[in-house]
């Protein structure tokens, strides 16, 4: 499955009424950390079929961030059951995402 793009407009659909847990990668499209991370993310998206993966564009979607308390990206936030359990800042490895769900 392919990566979602969220929205204000989506998000209580695709995020908080999710059956799957759900990794939220905020990013722009002009941090270059946020370039970096993003084949990771895709990976995850296209080999987890039990994980859905959306981005967060903090640019367009600047009040969807805020409500988080994004002050950097890359932030991931992994969410089960509309609620936030985990996160992480910056670059980081395939490995550690995935384990924000352990």
């Amino acid at each position: 499955m392919k990566y979602i793009t969220i929205t204000e407009d989506n998000f209580e659909e695709e995020v908080i009424r999710s059956e799957k847990p759900v990794l939220l990668d905020f990013w722009a499209s002009w941090c270059g950390p946020c370039r970096m991370i993003a084949p990771i993310v895709e990976e995850i998206a296209e080999e987890n079929d039990d994980i859905k993966v959306g981005k967060i564009n903090v640019d367009d979607e600047r009040r969807l961030a805020m409500s988080f308390g994004i002050e950097s990206i890359p932030t991931l936030v992994a969410m089960k059951d509309g609620k936030i359990i985990n996160k992480t800042i910056g670059v980081t490895s395939k490995e550690n995402l995935l384990a924000l769900f352990d």
